[in-house]
């Protein structure tokens, strides 16, 4: 059976994005997805608006909003006149959702280095420096930021709506699903790096390497996952 990491209590880092103007319902948002990405919102625990707009100083309706964006993306479960529950981790729905995500992954970053502009050429950049920097340090939570900016910056630059939209449904459970198991199966500096490889080639506008360099990401990301499986065994 597969034991969640005990993890120490930590301060909150300050999330830049939160300077950017945006939002209150984004910024509730991005805090709620990574109180969950990492664990800090516990699978199968139950939170209620009330609770969260507490913990976070945000009103409700900003909370709700949110909270409903999650639930398209099945980090929560909304249950009417029950209440709302953050969801459960669950191995095999991952591969399955791998095998979809492969494939647009490799699209998404095709058409990222053929059509980003100059301005997210220097993004993806940024974002490769940065996660050069978060597998030195084996700094997770940077590295979970950087994640949750590089797919945003992907499907931004691809200019493919309909792609942009399914991958959308998949960023934070696979983003959830890593950091559970990270400690146990997986290895920080390596993914890191394997995604600062994607920011690099879609940088460089170079298509084939992008594709090549996606395929093996997911690649890694298959074989940790199935690596979680056989631990459970």
């Amino acid at each position: 059976m597969t034991r969640t990491p005990t993890r120490n209590p930590r301060r909150r880092k300050p999330d830049p994005a939160e300077a950017e103007g945006q939002s209150l319902t984004e910024t509730a948002y991005r805090r709620l997805e990574e109180l969950m990405v990492t664990l800090q919102l516990a699978p199968g625990s139950g939170v209620s608006e009330a609770e969260l707009s507490r913990r976070l100083g945000i009103g409700r309706t900003p909370i709700r909003e949110a909270l409903q964006r999650l639930a398209r993306e099945r980090l929560v479960v909304i249950l009417p006149r029950r209440g709302i529950v953050v969801s459960e981790i669950n191995a095999l729905t991952q591969l399955r959702l791998i095998e979809t995500r492969r494939e647009l992954e490799r699209l998404l970053a095709r058409r990222a280095a053929k059509r980003a502009t100059e301005a997210e050429r220097a993004r993806f950049r940024t974002i490769a420096t940065g996660m050069a920097r978060a597998a030195s340090e084996e700094d997770d939570i940077a590295f979970m930021r950087l994640d949750q900016a590089f797919n945003g910056l992907v499907t931004e630059a691809a200019r493919n709506e309909f792609a942009a939209g399914a991958m959308s449904l998949m960023h934070g459970l696979s983003r959830r699903y890593w950091y559970h198991h990270y400690k146990q199966v997986a290895d920080l500096p390596l993914s890191a790096r394997l995604h600062g490889a994607v920011a690099e080639a879609i940088a460089a506008g170079d298509e084939a390497k992008a594709a090549e360099a996606s395929d093996r990401l997911m690649d890694y990301i298959e074989s940790f996952t199935r690596a979680t499986v056989d631990a459970a065994l």
